[in-house]
């Protein structure tokens, strides 16, 4: 199905705040989702619009006026520290909603802040059960498989999303990250690397890695 751009309902948009690339850091994601009554769309042919801080994706829910502020308080939270608060919120949420993967991902990430890793891991699992192919889950989940060492499944996650997604660039960076720190991959880094700073040449810090990697390789 191909949607006119007066059905490209926003639903969902997030801006990246900062990414660490020491071991044992977890890249920093601040996620905001924005929900509008009647979105609509397909998940298997949702595609996302890129545009310089934010990406949209468009997906089949709709949330009521009342549901969203929730949503909107419990990011707060979540942004805050406040992680037990933005779950309570976030749980009225998700039983308020029709099945939508936007208060599990968050949940995700607070439980993870939290040191909860099973739950943190069942959230992320719940919400890629109602959307498989959200972007900003399988990063997430990606980085928190990373974060924990299960290096294989966050490749796994990553490859999922370049390969669905090639022109979401925080998910090329993040596997950059994954292939240069943690899988001895250089090759693999370099390329993702370079696909994020070919969209990104302001990124001083992703131009040293490149270089860095290349001298490597070359001895």
């Amino acid at each position: 199905m191909v949607f006119t751009q007066a059905e490209q309902f926003l639903c969902r948009s997030f801006r990246l705040v900062r990414f660490y690339r020491a071991k044992g850091q977890v890249a920093a994601l601040v996620i905001s989702f924005i929900f509008f009554s009647g979105c609509t769309s397909v998940v298997q042919q949702a595609s996302p619009q890129q545009s310089e801080d934010s990406i949209y994706l468009v997906e089949n829910r709709s949330v009521d006026l009342s549901v969203r502020r929730d949503f909107d308080k419990a990011v707060k939270l979540l942004q805050e520290g406040q992680y037990e608060l933005a779950i309570q919120l976030l749980e009225s949420v998700a039983q308020n909603t029709d099945n939508n993967s936007a208060p599990y991902i968050n949940m995700g990430v607070a439980y993870y802040r939290m040191e909860n890793h099973d739950k943190a891991e069942a959230s992320f699992l719940k919400a890629l059960e109602i959307n498989p192919n959200h972007p900003v889950t399988l990063n997430e989940f990606a980085l928190f498989y990373r974060s924990v060492g299960r290096f294989q499944e966050a490749r796994e996650l990553f490859e999922r999303v370049v390969t669905q997604y090639p022109e979401f660039m925080p998910a090329h960076r993040n596997y950059g990250i994954l292939c240069d720190l943690y899988l001895n991959d250089p090759a693999c880094a370099i390329e993702h690397y370079e696909i994020y700073y070919q969209a990104n040449p302001d990124d001083d810090a992703v131009k040293v890695w490149i270089a860095t990697l290349r001298q490597k390789i070359q001895g």
